[in-house]
C-alpha cells in the first residue's frame, strides 16, 4: 500500500509534469531555462509514468471486484483480479524504490579502479573477468564506458584498469562493489585439477564536476616519462605518459594509455579529482554510520566482500550473508538481484530497522 504522503508526492509531480510540458511548448522560454525545465522532466517522468500505471490498476482493480456480484463475469473477474493484484504489489515496489531517500552522490558518474590482488597471473585473469562483468552490466544499462587506463598481461588478464561511467545514476547502482573480490576455481594452466583462491579489488569512485574540486597547479608535480608495453607508435618514443603528485594529499595517479601527453595528463585529472572528491566525502562521512562508510566507499577498501565459487556456481555478498546460486548470469552482468538486496539491507541499516 502506497502512504497517503506518498501518493500526494506523486500527485504533485504529475502536475508539475504538466506544468513543464505546457512551458517547453510555449514560445516564452529559451536557452537556459530550456535545458533546466527538460532536466527538471527527465527527473520526474519515470516516477509520474510509474505513479500512472498504478492508478490505471488500481482503476481496474475497482472495476473487476464490482463483478463479483455479477454471476456471468465473476470467474472472469477474479482470474482478472489476480493478475492485477499481482501487477499492484509490483508497482508499488518500483515506485517505494524510486521515492527511497536519495544519497546526494548517487546521479554522479563514476571512476572504477580494478585491480589484480593476490594469486599472480590468475589474479589478473580475475579482474578481467571482473572488468568484463562490469562492461556487461553496463550495456544492460545502457551506460557510457570510457577506459582511461588498462595494464594487461599476456594471457589476456589485466593488473590494472581504470575505467569512467557515465549514464543515469551510475553511482547509485555501483557503490556496493568496492571492496576485495575472491575467486576460487581450478586455474586453466592447473594441471592437477587443484582449487586456488585469488583476489582483485574493486574501488569505485563518484566522478567530481569541476566546481566540486579546486586543484592548484602549484599543488601538482607533473613527472612525463616514455610508455611501456603494448599501445602503438608512440610507445617508447616519446614521453607521453604522465604522473600527477598531489603534492598537499600525497595522492598519485598516471596515466600512459593516450596518444599524447596532454590526452593523458586530462585523463589523469579525471582519476585525481574523482579521488580527492572522494576524499572530501570520506571526510564528511566521519560522523555517519558505520554501514554507511562500509557500502559507500568510506570503509576500509582490504575488506573482502563477495566470493565467486567456480565448483559451486555460486556468488556469496559476505556484507549481507548473501548466496546467489547464478554464478554465471552474475559473471555475465546480471547484478541487479545481487544490487537490490544490498540497497535494501543499506536502507534497512540506515533507517535503523533491525
Amino acid at each position: 500500500m502506497i502512504e497517503q504522503k506518498i501518493r500526494k508526492e506523486l500527485e504533485s509531480a504529475k502536475i508539475e509534469v504538466g506544468e513543464i510540458d505546457l512551458k517547453l511548448n510555449s514560445n516564452t522560454i529559451k536557452g537556459d531555462e530550456i535545458i533546466q525545465l527538460s532536466k527538471k522532466r527527465s527527473q520526474l517522468i519515470e516516477i509520474v509514468t510509474l505513479y500512472d500505471q498504478l492508478v490505471e490498476i488500481e482503476t481496474s482493480i475497482e472495476e473487476n471486484r464490482e463483478l463479483l456480484s455479477d454471476k456471468e463475469f465473476k470467474s472472469l473477474a477474479e482470474e482478472e483480479l489476480t493478475t492485477l493484484e499481482t501487477n499492484l504489489i509490483l508497482i508499488e515496489d518500483k515506485i517505494k524504490f524510486e521515492v527511497r531517500p536519495k544519497d546526494p552522490l548517487d546521479s554522479k558518474d563514476v571512476i572504477i579502479e580494478i585491480r589484480a590482488g593476490a594469486g599472480g597471473d590468475e589474479a589478473a585473469l580475475f579482474a578481467s573477468d571482473l572488468l568484463r562483468m562490469y562492461l556487461r552490466y553496463c550495456e544492460r544499462k545502457k551506460w557510457n564506458v570510457e577506459i582511461i587506463n588498462k595494464s594487461e598481461i599476456g594471457l589476456g588478464g589485466v593488473k590494472e584498469v581504470i575505467a569512467s561511467i557515465s549514464g543515469k545514476n551510475i553511482y547509485s547502482f555501483m557503490k556496493f562493489e568496492s571492496g576485495v573480490h575472491r575467486v576460487q576455481r581450478v586455474p586453466a594452466t592447473e594441471t592437477s585439477g587443484r582449487v586456488h583462491t585469488s583476489t582483485a579489488t574493486v574501488v569505485v569512485l563518484p566522478e567530481a564536476d569541476d566546481v566540486e574540486i579546486e586543484i592548484h597547479e602549484k599543488d601538482l608535480r607533473v613527472d612525463t616519462y616514455r610508455a611501456s608495453g603494448a599501445g602503438g607508435q608512440h610507445v617508447n618514443k616519446t614521453d607521453s605518459a604522465v604522473r600527477l603528485t598531489h603534492i598537499p594529499s600525497g595522492i598519485v595517479v598516471q596515466n600512459q594509455d593516450g596518444k599524447s601527453q596532454h590526452q593523458n595528463r586530462q585523463r589523469a585529472m579525471r582519476v585525481l579529482n574523482a579521488k580527492l572528491f572522494e576524499a572530501q566525502q570520506d571526510k564528511k562521512q566521519e560522523d555517519m554510520s558505520k554501514t554507511r562508510k562500509l557500502l559507500v566507499g568510506g570503509g576500509d577498501r582490504s575488506e573482502k566482500i563477495r566470493t565467486y565459487n567456480f565448483a559451486q556456481s555460486r556468488v556469496s555478498d559476505h556484507r549481507i550473508n548473501l548466496t546467489l546460486h547464478k554464478l554465471d548470469y552474475i559473471l555475465d552482468g546480471d547484478l541487479d538481484e545481487l544490487n537490490n538486496e544490498l540497497y535494501k539491507n543499506y536502507i534497512k541499516e540506515e533507517s535503523g530497522v533491525s
